[in-house]
């Protein structure tokens, strides 16, 4: 084994480097990794330009992640070489929300690459508790498992009920991942996004039922599409002030509007409007093991297009040069996977 490794140390916005630091000690209870692919996903997106809540610069970004075991505990049921996913979200394991099993929301939650620096570097050390073999799928697939969680997350959040209307408001990563769980849930699709690429891709990709180009008129079209009843499931992808207050107003009455996207800042909506649906509003944060799993089994089965989603690829230490480029609405990109 080495005693240094490299790692992508995003500094400031728009500022990465390659830096040496020691390989990181295994202790009990813990795996060494080898780092081998890292999803780009939208927080790394927001990290770089410099728009994410809950982050310290600086910081190694990258928790979309999978690798190969070098070392784990005498009797452990990881081996050197078993491929891995790595669930991001390290827990305390005794506050209210544990307690409650919900541990993707942990009081305390460090998420690697945003509150702890994460797996754009050659080694990590983790527990096994997070560690699951990859069997059945690809490194590529293994990185992707994580943020399709998180759609899988928000579906099983809002109890999304057979042939019920869904509409994904914003169409990237976490709205791909909404839309294959929403859709394999028995939902009737329909995607809104100002980008006729995405549209496109949910088209072609996902089976979605419909899809709205943003912009005058769409309100009127979607309440044509629903006989003027509109959607007893909203879920916002978007990032967007803005697109999250829109939302409300698109929620069915008794519908339920789930916020998958997070924003720095407040948004306000009419009380009026809200209490008039009986309307249940949710958040959705990370995921759980039983979302990982659920991936897990829908990849396996073939029902996750992965090979479309993987639109870019590029070495790790490639990543200064490539990120700039990725960010571009012109490049298309739904995925990009850094190799190591």
């Amino acid at each position: 084994m080495p005693e240094t490794m490299r790692a992508i140390l995003c500094r400031n916005p728009r500022e990465l480097e390659i830096i040496e630091r020691p390989v990181p000690e295994r202790k009990p209870g813990e795996a060494l990794v080898r780092i081998r692919r890292i999803g780009v996903c939208g927080t790394d997106m927001h990290i770089y330009q410099g728009n994410q809540p809950y982050f310290a610069y600086p910081r190694v970004m990258g928790h979309e992640l999978s690798g190969e075991i070098v070392e784990a505990d005498r009797g452990s049921s990881l081996k050197p070489g078993d491929a891995v996913y790595i669930v991001p979200y390290l827990h305390c394991g005794h506050c209210i929300a544990c307690r409650a099993g919900r541990t993707n929301c942990c009081t305390s939650l460090k998420v690697l690459g945003v509150h702890i620096d994460g797996g754009m570097c050659e080694y990590l050390a983790l527990p096994e508790t997070h560690l699951f073999k990859a069997e059945g799928i690809t490194l590529d697939e293994a990185a992707m498992v994580e943020f399709l969680a998180i759609g899988a997350h928000a579906v099983a959040r809002a109890k999304v009920s057979r042939g019920a209307r869904c509409l994904i408001v914003g169409s990237g990563p976490i709205g791909v991942g909404v839309a294959i769980f929403a859709r394999l849930a028995g939902a009737e699709v329909t995607v809104i996004d100002g980008r006729e690429d995405r549209l496109s891709f949910a088209r072609q990709h996902l089976g979605v039922s419909h899809t709205v180009n943003l912009g005058e008129g769409d309100t009127e079209r979607m309440r044509e599409m629903t006989a003027g009843e509109f959607y007893p499931f909203v879920f916002d992808c978007t990032g967007s002030p803005k697109a999250m207050e829109r939302g409300f107003s698109l929620v069915a009455h008794a519908g339920s509007y789930v916020l998958v996207s997070i924003v720095q800042g407040s948004i306000s909506f009419s009380d009026p409007e809200f209490h008039k649906r009986e309307m249940t509003l949710l958040s959705s944060r990370n995921a759980t093991l039983t979302d990982f799993a659920t991936v897990m089994t829908a990849m396996r089965e073939g029902h996750v297009p992965t090979r479309a989603i993987k639109t870019h690829s590029a070495p790790l230490w490639e990543v200064a040069m490539k990120m700039p480029e990725w960010i571009r609405p012109e490049a298309g990109t739904v995925k990009a996977v850094l190799e190591v």
